[in-house]
């Protein structure tokens, strides 16, 4: 606030909504504040913020700038620690900046002795891992577009990614871990490199096994021989703002996943404003988000080396070996910023784990979660049970900007259950029904306004019809996000869940997160799933629930249920039915797979059901359909 009132001669901002007001009044002169202080490195930063402003889509940042991604993040080449590794097997691993800087042009050396150049795509099939983030360096340095895919992938749901954006080079691991076992990737490799004709090198990084057989695996080469030694130096091509750098994919579990081609600066730009101005992250820092290498997260933790922090990653299942895992990590490494999802928190607080009182956590000064909702009583368990003196930042945003559209604000207060503040620079609304900006109540989260982040556009779309069919046919001109939402008294935001799955009986809108905030808050509730479901000319709401091992569902539960739902909601959530499954499908992310199941119960195709972590949940649910419920 105090550089922005020297650099443009501003008086005071009374508080952090004053300068939110500012970013928005102005943004030429607030993302060229964010350039300069967050230290953007460029060959040329151009005379011109935006081009086009009135455009959307289609305005243009920062038009005469010429940059590379990958340059930023490995801006520091000292002893410090950049890279923390960590697997639920025991292993560990650490790479000085130093260390990541050299072993960074050596990968990259190895591009450019297979023909990888400006434009190519590189797609990783791999782990959490230190290898993992060098690839993605290495080929953005050369100006390729890095995408990846977590190992646990179905082969299909690979194919469907990697088949439509026809990657040169492929890095795969040998395997994973998971649970206490090892997950071989060697035969689902094989075939993606015989199926996806593109790809003429595949890397094979030694991970499960010190000596991997990779021979059924066309044009393959271990990831040490790779490497050429003795390595030429880093080669950091600069270029346009708007030179693709990422390529992330929608869920895919109503249809093929969509290409989300992301810009090198905008997703820089964004994410050092969201990890310097609203996270607070500094170089001594040490920042950890529990992700896999398949979820917009990971990139963005991945950013944070453009801030000198220490990045810590994780390989594994969060619970195993014991629950508490992830916080014997953070208190032996003393992280200061520790990110997870949502769900994490609650199956935390589930399985009895308190930190407060078993861990050291002295050196935890942010607790960030995403992913889904959190509900107020998420904010009880971290400030009751994990630490009391810690700013707990809801966030949220998604891969379609690969950032967030609102998240913390380290100089404002915490309230439960809310979303601090919304992101600086970003022109965030609640449009009800029929598109007028809502003060106050519930409706559609839009951005009106361009922002840096704003996709490319999607692979294989020329003429962006599916790109402004997906975000700006709802609302002429302003982006439509999906998100059902409200603004609060203090500025900050509510996430009602996935517009798309918002129920309507008896014509009142409903929220999601309504409904599973006081039902998950029961001991005998391991997770659950509502859906609407159409009956009698209307819609009826199901509730399904995965209870704790050894229970049923009898009528007296049901009743507490129910009673719950109508005390901490309303009579009008309650559902019409409460029916107890094995299980509730998710995503690879972890999301609860809501539309699947609505498609399920009405008998309609799933499509892409390799996009789900746990597919066979489906036929529980499809049993229940065919009785008819």
């Amino acid at each position: 606030m105090r550089s922005a009132e020297e650099q443009w001669d501003l008086p005071p901002f009374a508080n952090f909504q004053a300068l939110y007001q500012w970013s928005i009044a102005q943004p030429d002169r607030f993302w060229r504040s964010v350039w300069r202080f967050c230290g953007v490195v460029a060959e040329s930063e151009g005379d011109e913020t935006v081009r086009g402003f009135d455009r959307m889509p289609g305005a243009k940042w920062f038009p005469g700038s010429r940059l590379n991604f990958a340059r930023n993040l490995l801006r520091y080449r000292d002893e410090r620690e950049a890279l923390v590794f960590w697997n639920e097997a025991g292993a560990q691993r650490r790479l000085t900046y130093s260390e990541l800087y050299e072993e960074v042009g050596s990968v990259a050396a190895g591009l450019r002795q297979v023909g990888v150049g400006v434009g190519d795509r590189v797609a990783g099939f791999m782990p959490n891992m230190p290898e993992t983030v060098v690839a993605m360096l290495a080929a953005t340095s050369l100006g390729a577009v890095w995408s990846s895919c977590s190992p646990d992938f179905g082969l299909q749901g690979v194919l469907d990614r990697f088949g439509q954006i026809e990657p040169k080079v492929l890095f795969a691991a040998d395997g994973y871990f998971f649970k206490g076992r090892v997950f071989d990737c060697l035969e689902r490799t094989a075939e993606i490199a015989k199926r996806v004709s593109s790809i003429e090198r595949v890397v094979v990084v030694p991970y499960a096994s010190e000596r991997p057989d990779i021979s059924p695996i066309r044009s393959a080469e271990t990831y040490p021989d790779f490497q050429p030694q003795p390595a030429e130096p880093n080669q950091f091509l600069a270029l346009p703002f708007d030179h693709p750098v990422y390529i992330l994919y929608s869920s895919g579990t109503t249809g093929p996943p969509k290409c989300i081609v992301h810009k090198a600066g905008g997703a820089l730009l964004q994410h050092l404003k969201e990890l310097v101005l609203h996270n607070d992250l500094r170089s001594d820092d040490r920042i950890f988000y529990f992700t896999t290498c398949g979820w917009m997260m990971w990139n963005w933790l991945v950013s944070s080396l453009a801030v000198g922090a220490t990045v810590v990653l994780y390989d594994g299942a969060p619970f195993h070996p014991t629950p508490d895992r992830l916080f014997d990590m953070a208190a032996e490494e003393r992280i200061t910023v520790f990110g997870a999802s949502a769900k994490y928190l609650a199956a935390a607080e589930k399985a009895g784990v308190r930190p407060v009182k078993t861990h050291d956590l002295g050196a935890l000064k942010a607790i960030l979660s995403t992913g889904s909702p959190l509900a107020a009583e998420g904010f009880d368990y971290v400030y009751g049970s994990v630490k009391h003196d810690v700013r707990l930042s809801s966030i949220a945003g998604g891969t379609d900007l690969v950032s967030c559209f609102a998240l913390g604000n380290p100089i404002g207060p915490v309230y439960p259950g809310e979303i601090q503040t919304r992101g600086l620079g970003m022109k965030v609304e609640v449009y009800g029904e029929n598109g007028h900006s809502l003060p106050r109540g519930k409706g559609e989260l839009v951005c009106t306004a361009p922002f840096p982040p704003m996709p490319l556009g999607f692979w294989n779309d020329p003429d962006d019809a599916k790109y402004r069919a997906a975000y700006f046919e709802t609302f002429a001109g302003v982006w439509h996000h999906g998100d059902y939402c409200e603004l609060t008294d203090h500025d900050g935001m509510i996430i009602w869940g996935r517009s798309d799955a918002v129920l309507n009986p008896g014509g009142v809108r409903i929220g999601t997160a309504e409904i599973y905030r006081p039902v998950e808050q029961l001991a005998e509730v391991l997770e659950a799933v509502v859906v609407g479901q159409s009956w009698d000319n209307d819609v009826r709401v199901l509730l399904f629930v995965k209870l704790r091992e050894g229970l049923t569902l009898h009528e007296a539960l049901a009743t507490h249920i129910r009673r719950e739902i109508r005390n901490h909601a309303s009579p009008r959530h309650v559902p019409a039915k409460i029916l107890q499954v094995a299980d509730i499908p998710r995503t690879l992310n972890g999301k609860i797979a809501e539309l699947a199941v609505r498609n399920v119960i009405h008998n309609r195709p799933v499509r892409n059901r390799d996009a789900l972590a746990n597919p066979e949940a489906l036929e529980l649910f499809q049993d229940l359909a065919e009785l008819r419920i």
